[in-house]
């Protein structure tokens, strides 16, 4: 494993600036020369050390073409999403108002804003929250009568 270990310490730096320059992302880069050295140790025995770093340079080019591919299909992918719906601001500055009304607890806060500004499930909520099932139905229905109470009392 020494000879391996040598090859790294020689050739890691070069193909790191390489994989860099062709993605122009250092974590990216890091993932492609990482694959390159693993493909290397994991085809050691066949890889004639005297076409290093070259070998090592072919690799990290086709991950990248990889790369560019699938980013390239994605970003087709997202420009056939619709936009998402105008929410009209009124709507956004009432739900405000109702997370951030005085009389919630934080807690109550937060599974009202997961729950119903996030959308998830309440199993979601309390795996989020560290509460149980339970526990977060009591938060969310008592938040929901202080807020039906407090509305009752002030409609503005």
């Amino acid at each position: 494993m020494g000879d391996f270990d040598d090859v790294y310490a020689h050739h890691a730096g070069p193909v790191l600036r390489f994989a860099w320059r062709l993605v122009g992302r250092r974590e990216i880069a890091e993932e492609l020369a990482a694959e390159a050295f693993l493909a290397l140790h994991q085809h050691w025995s066949s890889v004639d050390v005297a076409q290093l770093p070259g070998w090592l340079f072919a690799v990290v080019r086709n991950r990248a073409v990889d790369y560019w591919r699938h980013r390239s299909v994605e970003d087709r992918y997202v420009q056939t999403l619709p936009a998402d719906p105008a929410v009209p601001p009124a709507a956004v500055e009432f739900e405000l108002a109702l997370v951030r009304h005085p009389s919630l607890k934080p807690l109550h806060r937060v599974c009202l804003r997961l729950r119903y500004g996030h959308g998830m499930t309440v199993a979601e909520v309390a795996s989020a929250v560290g509460l149980s099932d339970t526990q977060v139905k009591g938060h969310l229905q008592y938040a929901r009568q202080i807020l039906r109470r407090e509305l009752a009392r002030d409609p503005q």
